[in-house]
């Protein structure tokens, strides 16, 4: 493809060379240049892409798009613009020729409740006859094949070649998580969105490397709505209501009330089942599902709006779809042979911690055992309003590491108790994330609930100078084999 078919849409602020040059690939990262390369240089917060224009010159590179004047050999190709972060995105969309338009493209946003939707919504429209693709947290799939990812929403390149792939394999729609920052950096600019939903807005990505502000976060998160062509919002907040005054393409609503334009009524719930009326535009059914909780009814709210705005989707569809849908590491049971439970969650904020162990709390027959501590390097004010949510609604808690990161673990835990200490609840504070589920089974009492809170689908545990392999289901199986509990 030519370079000047690629930059036709951006806005240019300067041009050194001919745009007259073959490019068949492009990178972002400069050991990844080779001649006929693209090399858009980003200007990150820790590494300038611009610095390494000569690594990839030694590459063959010849083209490059840059944001800032360079000084480069004779035959040299530099297009300047004023953000090649959104330069990126474009450039690619343009050089796998528009995938994401090929699909029925529904993008979830919200502080929680993104991934368990999208995996809700892929069974819905699987249930309707539709070859899926998703892309999010726990992984990206295409169809049946998973490639997993190190981040919620891929960087623009990555993305859209995944829709490329997507589409060569004959998948027709695709669901995908946006994440804030994905949002903020561009990285799903000229994403061909025909639905978009927000889920909920809570205190998190707050910190010097993420947002600065909460009014940054959720302004963040709004631009998805002026990106869409059709909306889905909850409304059963203040955050959802500004949101959907801000959206700028159609809204639909949902909630618990008959304020919202799908609203679920004659809410049942059981061990191991909820189930709802749902009540909207196309009529009235009744659902059940295995996902617990008050949340994952608005979950599954969310999921019936967005599908049953793309033609041929029926409620008979979203039945089917709902019945048989699970999440990895979403309230995921992990068999015991004692008389009690152990649950994996990915709750890591004040928000989605309370929800889970108010959830839990509503069918345990024994005590509710609330394990979780907080990120590394990431806002330290859910520390103790997280320590305080456990200490009030558990029966005992387990003050224990997440991923440290750069941080001293222990002084995250000090930060921890120093909310639970303004409750009555009973804790103990175990350093190493192992012995803290050892000592959980070991102390295990007949008919106890216990909640390994923050990990959820996440395979590793991150410390300053390592990242080991730290995947909690088989963490519990060996300690249980340890502990001579195996069957």
């Amino acid at each position: 493809m030519q370079l000047k078919e690629l930059v036709r849409d951006l806005n240019i602020k300067e041009i050194n060379g001919s745009l007259d040059v073959e490019v068949d690939s492009i990178a972002y990262d400069s050991r990844k240049t080779k001649q006929g390369s693209l090399f858009v240089c980003i200007e990150g917060t820790v590494v300038d892409g611009h610095k390494y224009i000569n690594d990839a010159i030694e590459n063959g590179t010849k083209a490059f798009l840059v944001q800032k004047h360079v000084d480069v050999p004779e035959g040299i190709t530099t297009v300047e613009t004023d953000d090649t972060r959104f330069g990126l995105a474009a450039v690619c969309d343009a050089f796998f020729d528009h995938p994401s338009s090929k699909l029925n493209l529904i993008g979830i946003t919200g502080t929680k409740g993104k991934t368990t939707t999208t995996y809700m919504v892929k069974s819905i429209l699987e249930a309707a006859g539709h070859n899926m693709g998703l892309i999010g947290t726990v992984a990206n799939l295409i169809g049946n094949q998973v490639l997993y990812t190190s981040r919620t929403t891929p960087e623009s390149y990555d993305l859209q070649s995944l829709f490329n792939d997507m589409v060569e394999k004959k998948v027709d729609s695709a669901v995908m998580e946006v994440s804030s920052q994905g949002l903020e950096l561009h990285r799903v600019a000229k994403c061909d969105f025909d639905i978009g939903v927000f889920t909920n807005f809570s205190r998190d990505h707050i910190g010097p490397k993420e947002h600065a502000t909460l009014e940054e976060y959720f302004n963040a998160k709004a631009k998805l709505f002026k990106m869409c062509r059709k909306a889905v919002i909850n409304i059963d907040s203040e955050h959802g209501r500004k949101m959907a005054e801000l959206a700028e393409c159609k809204v639909l609503t949902y909630g618990l009330s008959d304020k919202a334009d799908i609203w679920a009524s004659d809410i049942i719930k059981k061990t191991g089942h909820t189930y709802f009326k749902l009540n909207s535009p196309w009529g009235s059914i009744d659902i059940e599902t295995d996902l617990q909780g008050e949340f994952n009814i608005y979950n599954a709210l969310a999921a019936i709006g967005s599908c049953c705005l793309i033609p041929g989707v029926t409620l008979e569809h979203v039945k089917k779809g709902l019945s048989k849908v699970t999440v990895p590491g979403r309230m995921e049971s992990v068999k015991t042979t004692g008389n009690y439970s152990v649950l994996i969650d990915y709750a890591h904020t004040p928000d989605s911690l309370e929800q889970v162990l108010k959830t839990v709390k509503e069918f345990a027959h024994g005590r509710v055992v609330s394990l979780f501590g907080c990120g590394g390097d990431r806002d330290k004010g859910k520390r103790p309003a997280m320590g305080e949510i456990s200490g009030n609604i558990a029966d005992f808690t387990i003050i224990t590491s997440d991923n440290p990161r750069t941080e001293n673990p222990e002084q995250i835990i000090e930060d921890i108790e120093a909310g639970i200490k303004n409750t009555n609840g009973k804790y103990i504070k175990i350093t190493d994330r192992r012995q803290a589920i050892k000592f959980a089974l070991e102390n295990a009492q007949d008919g106890d609930i216990i909640i390994l809170a923050g990990k959820g689908h996440e395979t590793y545990q991150q410390f300053a100078e390592k990242t080991i392999h730290f995947d909690e289901r088989e963490v519990v199986n060996e300690l249980l084999v340890e502990l001579g509990r195996s069957e």
